[in-house]
């Protein structure tokens, strides 16, 4: 219970990569370097001191965020465990620090970012339903009218007017004089 939890700032040093753990949990790791930077008052400039490297483990819906959205040279924050390992290869004793994420983001101390939100995949009905004269672009919610959608309809052919069902906005339809699903 007594963890240890810290916030490091620092650039990504390798290629996020995704796999899935044996218990069927997806996980994403990738290397942390974190430069110390002192004022040098003989120089009057910034200048780098050290240079600390983590491995960074995320988890689950954390895990396919960070493959999506980081690249090698970002700035960010990581945010959760620290775990120092000491390990022996060779013959050689070696310490390693990982961190477990909790919550992984851009600096945007250094820069910008584009947010956006994930939606966890729903099933489809049965059978899309379709609304009796309805229009596909009268579904839209207010505010994503001529926003294209991130990913195709889930529905094969739900592109064509009056197609409505669990698709790219979310929206469930119902004909008229049906009972709602």
């Amino acid at each position: 219970m007594n963890e240890t939890l810290v916030t490091v700032v620092g650039n990504v040093a390798t290629q996020p990569d995704y796999r899935e753990a044996t218990n069927g949990s997806a996980v994403s790791r990738f290397r942390l370097a974190a430069t110390v930077r002192r004022w040098d008052r003989g120089r009057e400039e910034w200048s780098d001191a050290y240079t600390s490297f983590y491995t960074v483990r995320a988890w689950r819906t954390l895990a396919a965020n960070v493959v999506a959205s980081v690249t090698i040279g970002e700035p960010v924050i990581v945010q959760g465990k620290l775990r120092i390992q000491d390990q022996e290869r060779d013959g050689k004793r070696w310490l390693s620090a990982e961190i477990d994420a909790v919550s992984i983001g851009h600096d945007l101390t250094r820069g910008t970012s584009a947010f956006r939100r994930v939606s966890p995949a729903r099933p489809l009905p049965v059978e899309p339903v379709r609304m009796a004269g309805a229009r596909a672009d009268a579904m839209v919610p207010p505010g994503t009218k001529g926003v294209a959608p991130d990913h195709p309809p889930a529905v094969a052919g739900a592109e064509g007017a009056g197609a409505v069902g669990v698709g790219a906005i979310g929206v469930t339809g119902v004909a008229v004089g049906a009972t709602p699903l």
